[in-house]
């Protein structure tokens, strides 16, 4: 046997024991007290902070390393981590202890004619693999999220982020060794080979649920190749939509933040629409802003004609995901076909509106076919901290299971408790 079969050989048992120890620290979790787990989350906020510096001095590894590589802008800013940054990891898991235990839920009750007293209460869903690229924060927010409601989790990070994530891991398994949970409730493959999603891929008796967090090319070679059931978080194609009756102050302060504020995430602006009744009013100081913040601005022809610097767009453009300093802007005519440019090219991620008007409001957040819908918002409040939800593992744009922002209750399923008294069923 030559030395590339030894290795495939070894990953594959490697891949196939941690999936065994998984199961097992699983059904230990199941059963895990909320103050057990409440306990393990704390003392791993405390371990991030406390082992900040050699956090950060892992990242700067792998930011090199990046740099080496060629990684552009966006990607090295996923990268990056800052001191606010591991505070922010570190208050996402505090957050997350403060949530109710969303294992044990009594969510439903009834009594049938013959007696049969029937309940439906959560339970977690299992051992879940989790699938992401650069981002090292959500080995964090994957790990306490997963830790709360139950579940055990194969944390497959991106090659670029395998030091930072190793730093961030080890924090997380000494709060589990401090509440007394197993190590094994929270394990990664010890190789940035790619070869281990392959194996991940096919551990479906071991495995109960695979979560890809990463760009279109991860999501969709997990979707295909996964013979395990996925909850897929795919593009963040997200719109803002200027109508007829908003407020101009207020559009463009949305507009700008929802560009802006950080290009590299899932709930980046990367359209915007404006009504033709009033674009040649709202868009003008939209341009300067974006324009005076080195965004590259490319728009459909009425939009080329208010500002020399926007570009034309092409078909391409209403269909791209940039995570970058661009925008596309269109004209449309009216809110109809608004939500018509939306389902057709959005990526059922984050949509939203700018309107004083409420009926155009609420005929715009009923019709839009996404997880999340806003009015007179920006969309970059699509996260599952600023829902409230301490931190998420990403943003489900399915519709089977869990859909938005997926927290620590979107990682549970439920179980039917039937209590009779000698029924027999004739």
């Amino acid at each position: 046997m030559n030395a590339d079969a030894v290795m495939k050989d070894r990953l594959e048992e490697e891949m196939l024991a941690m999936g065994r120890a998984a199961k097992t620290a699983a059904a230990q979790l199941a059963l895990a007290s909320s103050e057990q787990k409440n306990k393990a989350l704390l003392a791993s906020a405390a371990a991030l902070r406390r082992n900040a510096e050699g956090i950060l001095a892992a990242n700067a590894k792998d930011l090199e390393a990046g740099r080496a590589k060629g990684l552009s802008a966006p990607l090295l800013d996923r990268l990056a981590l800052t001191t606010e940054r591991v505070e922010a990891m570190a208050a996402g898991l505090e957050a997350i202890a403060e949530q109710r235990d969303p294992v044990g839920q009594l969510l439903a009750e009834w009594e049938r004619p013959n007696g049969l007293k029937i309940d439906r209460v959560s339970v977690p869903l299992g051992v879940i693999g989790i699938i992401y690229e650069s981002r090292p924060n959500v080995t964090a927010d994957a790990g306490g999220l997963c830790l709360k409601s139950g579940n055990a989790a194969i944390l497959r990070g991106g090659s670029e982020s395998f030091q930072s994530s190793g730093a961030i891991l080890e924090c997380l398994r000494e709060g589990l060794a401090e509440a007394g949970l197993p190590a094994e409730s929270l394990q990664r493959p010890s190789t940035t080979d790619r070869a281990a999603v392959g194996h991940l891929l096919a551990m479906s008796g071991l495995v109960d649920v695979i979560i890809p967090r990463g760009g279109r090319g991860l999501t969709e070679r997990v979707m295909r190749e996964s013979q395990v059931p996925v909850l897929a978080h795919l593009d963040g194609l997200c719109h803002t939509y200027i109508h007829a009756a908003a407020d101009p102050a207020k559009a463009k302060d949305i507009a700008v933040n929802a560009k802006m504020r950080r290009t590299s995430i899932c709930g980046t602006t990367e359209t915007l629409l404006a009504d033709r009744a009033v674009a040649a009013e709202v868009l003008p100081p939209i341009l300067d802003a974006l324009a005076a913040l080195d965004c590259e601005l490319r728009g459909d022809a009425e939009v080329c004609a208010l500002d020399a610097r926007v570009k034309p767009a092409t078909a391409q453009d209403w269909d791209t995901e940039y995570l970058a300093p661009i925008l596309s802007i269109k004209v449309v005519d009216g809110l109809e076909e608004a939500v018509a440019h939306i389902n057709r090219h959005g990526s059922h991620h984050t949509e939203a509106i700018v309107t004083e008007d409420q009926a155009a409001a609420a005929h715009f957040l009923e019709r839009v076919d996404a997880g999340i819908v806003m009015h007179n918002t920006s969309t970059q409040f699509a996260d599952g901290g600023e829902f409230g939800m301490g931190a998420e593992i990403g943003i489900s744009t399915g519709k089977l299971h869990a859909r938005g922002p997926v927290g620590a209750a979107q990682l549970t399923s439920y179980k039917y408790k039937v209590r009779g008294t000698g029924q027999t069923r004739p």
